[in-house]
């Protein structure tokens, strides 16, 4: 997602609080677990690997282009394949406890349909290995989440720049959500790189809101935070500063 100028999130209506978590806590000593990440190679992909790996957990990247990777590390497996192809990790995904798709892509005006086939090839390789788990990441703009990025970004960089990556992200979070596996779909507010500060809100309400921006390591932090406590099962949370 591009990065954009606004303002932080207005949370507050009536002057009460809106339906909101603070950042979480991570455990200091969690179960190691096997997970797949889709898309580990840059963005919030790579900081959730960086981060899952530094754990203690298991981790195996899979990517179009596993040469980009520029992390390497003993509990990091780095393989070649692509989410709409499922014969390229048949062979794995019964080794893994979750999956977290943090796939993306750089904006374009032609149709997008990599999120939805990809998200549909997934879970009919899960319901073949008896596989129940699954994150994915979405943004804000996503869904109910429309017209809630500030007004830079809902005028201008959507329909200009995102309309055709979104149309697919709603075609994914569609497809998700009527399916039996137990899923979360996570909406980052506007991605930003910068150091993780865990300071960050969880809304699930989005009523009042206008989105804040959100480092990537954070919303690593985050679902690094899913993966272990296996909390937030079929919700569809907003994260922002």
């Amino acid at each position: 997602m591009s990065i954009v100028s606004c303002n932080p999130a207005q949370v507050k209506r009536d002057g009460e609080i809106l339906n909101r978590n603070d950042a979480p806590k991570l455990s200091d000593s969690p179960q190691p677990l096997n997970i797949l990440v889709f898309g580990g190679t840059s963005g919030i992909g790579l900081e959730t690997v960086k981060l899952a790996t530094q754990r203690g957990h298991k981790v195996t990247s899979i990517t179009r282009r596993p040469e980009r990777m520029e992390f390497k590390h003993s509990r990091l497996n780095n393989l070649k394949g692509d989410i709409s192809k499922s014969e390229s990790y048949r062979e794995i995904i019964n080794d893994h406890d979750l999956i977290i798709s943090a796939i993306g892509l750089s904006p374009t005006w032609n149709d997008v349909y990599v999120y939805s086939e990809g998200i549909t090839a997934l879970l009919s390789e899960m319901k073949r290995f008896n596989k129940t788990r699954i994150i994915t990441i979405t943004g804000i703009g996503a869904g109910d989440s429309l017209g809630h990025g500030g007004f830079f970004y809902d005028w201008i960089i959507q329909p200009l720049f995102l309309k055709k990556d979104y149309e697919d992200k709603n075609r994914q979070e569609e497809i998700l959500s009527q399916s039996d596996v137990v899923w979360t779909i996570v909406r980052p507010g506007h991605l930003i790189d910068s150091e993780r500060e865990e300071d960050y809100k969880v809304l699930k309400n989005m009523r009042g809101i206008v989105s804040g921006s959100i480092a990537r390591a954070d919303v690593a932090h985050y679902l690094i935070h899913l993966s272990e406590e296996s909390t937030n099962a079929n919700e569809v949370l907003l994260l922002t500063n």
